[in-house]
C-alpha cells in the first residue's frame, strides 16, 4: 500500500534524494528510436533547461542529472532553509511563476 510522501522523505536524515522517471511503450526520451527511426537529441536541451526552470522556483538544487535514451535521473537536494523562510505569500508567488492562471 502506497505510503504518504511525508512519510517516506525525512529531511533531518538528509536533504539528498535520487530520482528516476522512465518513459513507457518503448518511447524514446533522446537519442535515436529504432523503430520510428527518428532522433530525439534536441529534447536533452528541453529537458536541462526545464530542470534548471524548476531548481529556480523550488526550494531544491539539482546536484546532477543524466538524461538517457528511456529514462532520467536526477539527484536533487532540498533547501529547506530557504523552504522555511518563505511566508504563505512568497510559496504563492513561487507557484504563480509555473502556474499563471492569467495567461489563459
Amino acid at each position: 500500500m502506497p505510503r504518504p510522501r511525508r512519510t517516506q522523505i525525512s529531511v533531518e536524515d538528509t536533504p539528498f534524494y535520487s530520482c528516476c522517471s522512465r518513459v513507457v511503450r518503448r518511447a524514446f526520451l533522446c537519442g535515436d528510436d529504432q523503430y520510428s527511426g527518428q532522433n530525439y537529441d534536441h529534447r536533452r536541451g528541453w529537458i536541462e533547461s526545464r530542470l534548471f526552470e524548476l531548481e529556480a522556483v523550488f526550494a531544491i538544487d539539482v546536484a546532477a542529472f543524466a538524461v538517457m535514451s528511456n529514462h532520467l535521473h536526477v539527484v536533487l537536494r532540498i533547501d529547506i532553509e530557504i523552504a522555511n523562510r518563505w511566508t504563505d505569500r512568497e510559496v504563492l508567488e513561487q507557484w504563480h511563476k509555473l502556474f499563471n492562471l492569467n495567461s489563459g
